[in-house]
């Protein structure tokens, strides 16, 4: 159920002149952001389809009705930056994707060729970390998916505090970059979160995977507890998950609620239920807050899945992503931004080739 929020709760309104950065070209006009307004919606579609043509994945941001409906849902916030004509010229969202309600990502994120350069990001993204969600606090943390066809985007988002914790490999397909033709394959995306409201709570770290994730925790915004998973998972207790299959980016994400005695069979059966709809990457969560979640990192590993890294706030406690793929990984195409993002790609192409050579 999306969190109710009152349209433009926030109101306030961030006044930017195009001076703010170089523009490309000097005829760029002044330009102002804040939040939703519902004849915001046909310029966002139009946005859209003038970046991406019709091919970006979430397709509601090609129905003005939806994007309406989702706003004053709650399950989209979308911050626009809009000329003087009102014409808009960039947007970047909140929507909620993660079992937990109170984790929202952020995301969406596009301005308009021409005004590339004009300031236009980065105001709308000022204005939605530094404005919005302070002033709306049921949203407690957020994490981005960073695209790895560059580093534009990786660095902006580090300019506002937020922690790489993970990189989910051939996340996107090609065909979602072709209207500017930006990916020749693939493409990557870094995971970064950054917390508002702190959780504290106690985590399990699978031993195969120790070193690397405190190396993370000690650069997280948050406090954790972290111990070793040393349990075996209980015969008894049934396992708990959710699919959800994106069929046009041949993507399938499996929730792990709980992992019991069944895991293994369990899983198999999720798994042979992607493969049937043609997925080419399948990511599965863990709870890192399960003392066993190490057994069933180990079961994953046996069937190819590989590191991906940790997710803060996932299932409200964090969550850990393990990856398999069924296309190449197009490693040496992955585009990063800081010196810790690579340092985990090469950790996740070690494990790639680890479980590669198991199997």
């Amino acid at each position: 159920m999306g969190v109710e929020l009152e349209l433009n709760k926030v109101e306030g309104e961030i006044s930017v002149t195009s001076d703010e950065e170089k523009p490309i070209h000097p005829e760029h006009e002044p330009f102002t952001v804040s939040s939703f307004r519902p004849d915001d919606a046909e310029g966002i579609a139009e946005l859209f389809r003038c970046v991406y043509g019709e091919h970006y994945p979430i397709r509601l941001f090609y129905d003005p009705a939806a994007i309406t409906a989702a706003n004053r849902e709650g399950r989209y916030y979308s911050i626009c930056a809009r000329a003087a004509s009102g014409k808009i010229i960039g947007v970047n969202h909140l929507y909620l994707s993660a079992p937990c309600k109170s984790l929202y990502e952020a995301g969406a994120g596009l301005v308009r060729r021409e005004y590339r350069n004009s300031g236009a990001n980065r105001a709308t993204l000022d204005y939605l970390f530094n404005q919005f969600v302070p002033q709306n606090p049921h949203i407690e943390a957020l994490f981005g998916e960073a695209v790895c066809n560059h580093p534009y985007m990786q660095k902006a988002i580090a300019t506002f505090n937020f922690v790489e914790t993970a990189i989910e490999i051939a996340l996107m397909p090609a065909e979602a970059y072709s209207q500017e033709k930006s990916a020749a394959g693939r493409v990557a995306t870094v995971n970064a979160s950054r917390c508002y409201k702190p959780k504290p709570h106690r985590i399990y770290l699978p031993l195969i995977y120790e070193d690397e994730l405190r190396k993370i925790y000690d650069r997280l915004d948050d406090t954790r507890e972290l111990v070793v998973s040393t349990a075996e998972i209980p015969g008894g207790k049934l396992t708990g998950a959710d699919l959800t299959v994106f069929d046009f980016a041949r993507v399938a994400r499996i929730a792990v609620t709980d992992v019991g005695g069944d895991f293994r069979d369990f899983h198999a059966a999720l798994e042979g239920q992607a493969l049937a709809k043609n997925v080419l990457v399948i990511q599965v969560w863990l709870k890192l807050t399960e003392p066993w979640v190490g057994a069933a990192v180990d079961i994953l590993r046996e069937r190819g899945y590989f590191f991906g890294g940790p997710m803060p706030r996932w299932f409200d406690g964090d969550g850990l992503l393990m990856q398999k793929l069924l296309c190449p990984p197009d490693f040496e195409d992955i585009v990063l931004a800081s010196d810790f993002s690579k340092e985990l790609l090469e950790f996740i192409m070690e494990d790639w080739a680890r479980v590669k050579g198991q199997g």
